[in-house]
């Protein structure tokens, strides 16, 4: 299993968020993020949003640091970026929760 995350430097609500992606499937992903407690709600489309404060918990996990051009990076490669506005299977629905990247 590998999971990534980008340093804590997206504002929102008062603080600031990391990304955890995952370059496998959507399914790892729920499951890394499950595993850390981290609620679904907080998956938005292709990552999890997650508060500075639980950056170290990931890592502890064995999430790996990277930055965030990285992460968009991991997602396109593997073929999980999913942009905001684009159609597609919400986070709770089958099709998406389990996707495989494409085969090169």
């Amino acid at each position: 299993m590998t999971v990534y995350i980008d340093p804590p430097t997206w504002p929102g609500h008062g603080r600031l968020w990391s990304h955890l992606v995952s370059d496998v499937s959507y399914a790892e992903l729920h499951a890394f993020a499950a595993a850390l407690g981290v609620p679904r709600r907080a998956f938005e489309r292709d990552h999890y949003d997650l508060p500075a404060q639980r950056y170290a918990d990931a890592v502890s996990a064995g999430a790996l640091e990277v930055s965030s051009r990285e992460v968009v990076r991991l997602l396109h490669g593997a073929g999980l970026r999913r942009r905001k506005g684009a159609a597609g299977p919400g986070p709770g629905s089958a099709p998406g929760a389990g996707a495989q990247p494409r085969s090169s």
